[in-house]
């Protein structure tokens, strides 16, 4: 077949060729696409990083499971919490040269909060000299003692004895710097010891003065971190006899309100008053408690058999005329249809749409009711 004839032959199956991917470009306008990588394919999802929830203010919780059958009411003190507030003590006795913070001011776990010059902390410094002397002279005669072994020149219990000396040498330089490291270590000149913040957060005590003489142990600072803090509450033996931990607890007082849950129901009663320590917990991210603040406790009992399941009101939402809860995902949220029922205070029941064991947005979920009508992406730039 001559060239001429082959490309007549061709002409028409590319004519049709053309035809055929017009006509389909034209067919797929209809259909539904996949959207750009990054952004949600499910119109009823919205794609968050942790990072992003955090930087939005979204907070989350637990449906509570179980209907409320009642709610013991009583007076309550703010407390911070046992394990986040740290005493910060002078480890030796001298005097104080420098004090960094000041009342309200923020720490980190590490930072020096005082220095303290003392002949104690020189002696501790010098010791760790001379302890480390001593260890470099011990290894400098073992590696001496091994060459001349080695060459037949020195017997093997001068080894011996040279490598017992670097070893002991070596117990005793590290017995020395643990003995200085008690302290704090630190501080610049050979006489001046830093005591360092135990824990990240904010000073709320400072009965040390500048230039004071202080003894060992003496309190110098008091740091709080104080993003979760404890209300404690005296219950009756009858009431303690009702409480279980993990219930809710409703935390209020001066036109604020907030759940916790009760952490600690003592076994003992109080030897004065006859009377059982409760503890609740709550999230004081947003710094709404302050400690020794008087409150207001309402524990809520749950009813018998009921298994109903309840949420903060500001955890629901109205979209396009659906009522709506924000559920967490792996990649965001999802907007989750339910049903309410009955509202009890700032709790309202869902009576379809969650099993109790979903984590929700609670705080600020109206911003991702907002982030639905954007593609479901937030742009937090």
């Amino acid at each position: 077949m001559t060239s001429r004839m082959l490309l007549s032959a061709l002409f028409p199956l590319a004519l049709t060729a053309c035809g055929k991917s017009e006509n389909n470009a034209d067919d797929m306008t209809g259909m539904d696409m996949p959207k750009v990588a990054g952004k949600a394919a499910d119109k009823d999802a919205v794609v968050l990083s942790a990072q992003q929830i955090t930087d939005a203010g979204i907070e989350l919780a637990l449906p509570n499971v179980g209907g409320i059958a009642g709610a013991i009411e009583l007076p309550g003190v703010v407390q911070g919490d046992p394990q986040g507030v740290q005493v910060v003590s002078a480890t030796i006795g001298g005097r104080l040269v420098s004090l960094t913070r000041n009342l309200g001011q923020t720490v980190r776990q590490g930072d020096p909060l005082a220095i303290i010059e003392s002949r104690e902390a020189a002696s501790l410094k010098a010791e760790v000299e001379a302890a480390r002397a001593r260890a470099d002279l011990g290894q400098s005669n073992l590696r001496r003692e091994q060459r001349l072994f080695a060459e037949r020149v020195s017997p093997e219990q001068d080894l011996v004895a040279a490598r017992t000396a670097a070893t002991e040498a070596g117990i005793a330089l590290r017995l020395a710097e643990q003995q200085l490291g008690a302290t704090g270590g630190g501080g610049g000149a050979m006489n001046r010891i830093a005591m360092r913040s135990p824990i990240s957060g904010q000073i709320i005590a400072r009965p040390a003065l500048l230039g004071q003489t202080v003894d060992t142990n003496a309190e110098l600072y008091r740091v709080a971190n104080l993003r979760r803090v404890t209300v404690q509450v005296s219950l009756s033996p009858a009431d303690a006899g009702r409480v279980r931990p993990g219930m809710r607890v409703e935390v209020s007082a001066a036109g604020r309100r907030q759940d916790g849950r009760v952490t600690f129901v003592s076994p003992v009663l109080d030897d004065n008053t006859r009377l059982v320590l409760l503890i609740a917990t709550l999230n004081n991210t947003g710094g709404l408690w302050r400690v020794g603040e008087p409150v207001t406790a309402a524990i809520m009992l749950p009813a018998t058999g009921d298994r109903s399941v309840t949420v903060p009101s500001t955890a629901v939402q109205s979209v396009e005329k659906t009522t709506v809860v924000f559920v967490r995902t792996r990649s965001g949220f999802r907007a989750v249809p339910v049903t309410t029922g009955r509202r009890n205070g700032d709790q309202v029941t869902i009576t379809s749409g969650l099993n109790g064991a979903e984590r929700v947005a609670t705080t600020n979920s109206f911003t991702l009711k907002a982030e639905l009508g954007k593609g479901g992406e937030m742009d937090m730039g």
